[in-house]
């Protein structure tokens, strides 16, 4: 029985540690993302994962259209906007 503990004692150890330090904070980042993207709102100042800064203009199920410094007017899926500069509770409270 000591043997059996012996071998299995070190892999439950090293997968708790993996699970720790890897898979949880991992998680944690993409439900934080994933409440991020669906909290978007209309006014929201926003980044995407190219680098464009923008007000979100418009709302649909799976998109995001963003209004850019000149007016102009971009189409994105919400999955690239990286993160909420000013939200517009904020901007408007």
């Amino acid at each position: 029985m000591e043997g059996l503990l012996g071998t299995l004692g070190p892999l439950i150890l090293m997968f708790a540690l993996f699970y720790f330090l890897l898979i949880r904070p991992q998680q944690k980042r993409q439900k934080a993302v994933s409440k991020m993207q669906s909290d978007l709102a209309k006014g929201d100042k926003i980044v995407t994962i190219g680098g464009l800064h923008g007000t979100v203009d418009a709302l649909d199920e799976g998109k995001v259209v963003i209004k850019c410094g000149d007016g102009s007017r971009l189409t994105y899926d919400r999955a690239a906007i990286r993160e909420v500069l000013e939200s517009s509770s904020v901007a408007n409270a």
